[in-house]
């Protein structure tokens, strides 16, 4: 096959732009999903012709080599080791396709007992004009020169506005002393509505329980991108969606939808972003070689983190290079953006959490 002017087969241009998408996002902070900050997993990049635009679907971030999630920094956020996984479990190298018929029913049972667990909890009552606040550890590689490379483990706090929208001002982020604002969706005038994009803990609240329901809603309402596998785009769509303060029967609903994705297994190995092994919910995208995993507490199915590596050789890296990783640490609602939370709140939300 002959290459381009610039000496590029062109399928390559493609790879290039889908794998960047499955890497962790920008330093923009212009981005009306918040919660997606937090895993994570799953910020994504943008690559063209060697310049990277950090990007996710439905939503653009400002700032976070400093996140999860007003300029394209390279890659160094979300979503636990080395360039190649050193100190911890190698990553599989095979595929989902080849471990389904061993790993899918561990991974449905799995899921079932986290959805068990999840419907435990107490439901919160979350106004309007309060923040959602988390706090975690986040990692994530740096693809600029063609190779992936690990930056360093950072700290993140973010706070996510409530109200339904539209806004223009979606919440804050500090990262490592750095404070800068979450913005609305570039090109959107009127301002980010509550919704996939931007899920409020009211929002939320409202999707169906009922998990054949709510997967056919999340495959409806999920961004389509051109060559991406809609069964990942939905899992990953999930997984945005998992940790911090959510609803109880939602998260229930969500673990159980998970549960219906062909190709999710169990993944024995997992480990978030500060090395707390786990039991892991993952899947693979085959076409492009990058494993996506949960990580939830053995004792009472917590939701710790996620993470993202390679599970076959490219141009970026050998299999095992990690990609991006996120450790849960706290979770609480506050009345004031910038605010960290009283004990008392820390409590109330560890309840539910």
């Amino acid at each position: 096959m002959k290459d381009n002017a610039a000496g590029t087969p062109p399928e390559r241009h493609g790879d290039r732009e889908e794998i960047a998408r499955l890497l962790p996002a920008p330093a923009d902070w212009d981005l009306p999903r918040v919660q997606h900050l937090r895993h994570k997993d799953l910020l994504m990049h943008h690559i063209d012709h060697g310049q990277v635009t950090r990007t996710r679907p439905a939503r653009q971030l400002l700032r976070p080599a400093v996140l999860a999630p007003a300029t394209a920094l390279v890659l160094a956020c979300t979503v636990a080791a080395g360039i190649a996984l050193t100190g911890g479990d190698p990553a599989p190298a095979d595929t989902a396709s080849h471990r389904a018929v061993t790993d899918m029913q561990p991974a449905a049972a799995l899921l079932d007992r986290i959805s068990d667990a999840t419907e435990t909890h107490d439901d919160l009552t979350v106004r309007d004009d309060q923040f959602v606040y988390t706090r975690e550890k986040t990692r994530g590689a740096d693809v600029t020169s063609g190779k992936a490379v690990l930056g360093p483990l950072v700290d993140r706090e973010v706070w996510a506005s409530q109200e339904p929208g539209p806004l223009q001002k979606l919440g804050l982020i500090r990262e490592d002393g750095a404070t800068f604002p979450i913005n609305a969706e570039l090109g959107d005038a009127e301002g980010t509505r509550a919704g996939i994009n931007r899920p409020t803990y009211r929002w939320l609240s409202s999707l169906p329980t009922d998990p054949d329901k709510l997967l056919t809603y999340l495959y409806a309402k999920t961004p389509q991108a051109d060559g991406r596998e809609r069964d990942q785009a939905v899992f990953e769509q999930i997984g945005s969606l998992l940790g911090g303060v959510m609803p109880p029967r939602t998260g229930a609903a969500l673990y159980r939808a998970a549960a219906k994705i062909p190709g999710v297994t169990a993944a024995p190995q997992a480990r978030d972003a500060i090395d707390r092994k786990g039991l892991g919910i993952a899947r693979d995208d085959t076409r492009y070689g990058i494993r996506t995993e949960w990580v939830f507490d053995k004792k009472d199915f917590a939701f710790l983190g996620s993470r993202s590596y390679l599970i076959k050789d490219t141009s970026y890296g050998k299999a095992g290079t990690l990609l991006s990783s996120t450790a849960e640490l706290e979770h609480a609602i506050v009345d004031e953006v910038g605010r960290q939370p009283s004990d008392a709140q820390r409590t109330q939300t560890k309840r539910q959490s």
